[in-house]
């Protein structure tokens, strides 16, 4: 594409043409970009798992309310452009991501929960359909939605232990009752030690 303009000088009107103009963004605006970049890489890699969100649509009384729901999971909710994601994934060897990186993008990581992130975007995509998770990462392996909505459906962290430990601690208060049992069945005033 021949793009013109006129310059009016005091020679005249002149008219200069020139063909596609590519502009190079200055070093300062690169070395922002690399820091970006960076960061978003060393998050990707300390994360156990994340999540990649199309937020188009939501309003912002929605926005606000998963990003709450979110926070109290402890999961950190970042919306970068989708090239510098792009960088930043690619660097981590996880090029199956490139396809999920267009339209708006956010991303929910957690450092600590692994479900944490598939969980609350899930529960919260289906009261709000505008939301739609396009993919993620968990312990470094490229997931796909399926997969997403198998780790959602997993109990919480919290729920596990708590559930393993009832069961640990079942069969022990079953023995504490029948010792206490036998206990109180000798020690009972009409039994005779024969």
């Amino acid at each position: 594409m021949v793009h013109h303009f006129c310059v009016l000088t005091s020679f005249g009107v002149r008219t200069f043409y020139f063909s596609e103009v590519t502009f190079m963004p200055n070093a300062k605006v690169l070395e922002s970009k690399k820091t970006i970049v960076d960061a978003l890489s060393e998050k990707i890699q300390n994360s156990t798992s994340a999540v990649f969100v199309d937020y188009k649509g939501i309003t912002v009384a929605q926005d606000t309310e998963l990003r709450v729901k979110l926070r109290e999971a402890g999961v950190s909710y970042t919306v970068v452009k989708n090239k510098l994601t792009r960088f930043a994934v690619n660097e981590l060897g996880m090029n199956e991501l490139d396809d999920v990186l267009h339209g708006p993008t956010a991303i929910a990581t957690s450092d600590t929960d692994v479900v944490a992130p598939a969980k609350v975007l899930v529960d919260f995509a289906k009261d709000n359909e505008a939301l739609e998770i396009k993919g993620g990462f968990i312990d470094g392996k490229v997931v796909s939605l399926d997969e997403i909505k198998v780790y959602a459906s997993i109990p919480s962290k919290e729920v596990l232990i708590s559930k393993m430990l009832g069961s640990l601690q079942s069969p022990i208060s079953k023995l504490a009752r029948t010792l206490q049992a036998i206990v109180d069945e000798e020690a009972t005033p009409g039994k005779a030690a024969a």
